[in-house]
C-alpha cells in the first residue's frame, strides 16, 4: 500500500500529473514555432518534467528539518563557524531564469554545532525553489538562527541572474550581492567586519 502511495505521488503533484505536464511543454514548444513531434524533441517534454523535477526539488524538503540532528559538545567553543563558497544554481521567480552563484553562510553557536554538509543542503533546499535573492538569503539565515538557537548567523549571496545577462538589459558582468545578519553579526560590528574579511579571502 505504501508503495502504490509512492507511485502516486511522483505521478500526480498538487493535482498535475507529470503527463498534464509533458503537454503543457508540447504546447511551448509549440508556441515558440517548434515541431513537438520531430525526431530531436519527442522525448523532451518528458526530459523536462524530469529536469524540473530536480531544479525544483526543495519545495518537497522541509528546511529545518534538514538541521534537526545537532551535535551539543561543543567544549565552549563560542567563536564563528563559517562556510564559503557554497555553489548556488536557483531560478529568479519572475522569467524563471537560473541565479547562479556562491552563498557564505557563518554562525556563532550558543550550545550546539549541525554538520557541515548542512549548510550546503540548507542552501540547496532554498535554491531549488522559484527566488528572489533576498528573500533566499533570509530564508537561510532565518532557518539556521532557529534550528540552532545560535548566538548569531551571517548569509552572504553573492550570484549573476540570467534574466539580466541573457535578456532585458544584457549586462553579462553584473552580479548582485546581499548579506543578512541576525543576533551577534547584527548587533556587534566587530563580528560583522571579521565575518566579511573571511569571505572576501
Amino acid at each position: 500500500m505504501k508503495l502504490v502511495k509512492n507511485i502516486e505521488k511522483d505521478l500526480v503533484k498538487n493535482n498535475v500529473s507529470d503527463k498534464e505536464a509533458e503537454e503543457a511543454f508540447k504546447k511551448i514548444l509549440k508556441w515558440i514555432g517548434e515541431d513537438p513531434d520531430r525526431e530531436g524533441l519527442v522525448e523532451t517534454p518528458k526530459r523536462l518534467v524530469k529536469a524540473f523535477k530536480e531544479y525544483f526539488g526543495g519545495y518537497d524538503v522541509d528546511a529545518k528539518s534538514l538541521l534537526s540532528k545537532t551535535f551539543g559538545d561543543v567544549e565552549g567553543y563560542d567563536d564563528m563557524v563559517i562556510q564559503k563558497n557554497i555553489s548556488l544554481q536557483s531560478h529568479c521567480e519572475h522569467h524563471m531564469a537560473p541565479i547562479i552563484g556562491v552563498v557564505h553562510v557563518a554562525y556563532i553557536p550558543k550550545n550546539k554545532v549541525v554538520g557541515l554538509s548542512k549548510l550546503a543542503r540548507l542552501v540547496e533546499v532554498y535554491a531549488k525553489r522559484l527566488q528572489t535573492q533576498e528573500r533566499l538569503t533570509k530564508q537561510i539565515a532565518t532557518t539556521l538562527m532557529e534550528a540552532l538557537d545560535a548566538k548569531g548567523v551571517a548569509v552572504s549571496v553573492d550570484a549573476a541572474h540570467q534574466c539580466m545577462t541573457m535578456r532585458g538589459i544584457k549586462k553579462e558582468q553584473a552580479t548582485t550581492v546581499t548579506n543578512y545578519y541576525l543576533g551577534q553579526f547584527k548587533e556587534d560590528l566587530s563580528f560583522q567586519n571579521r565575518y566579511l574579511r573571511f569571505i572576501s579571502k
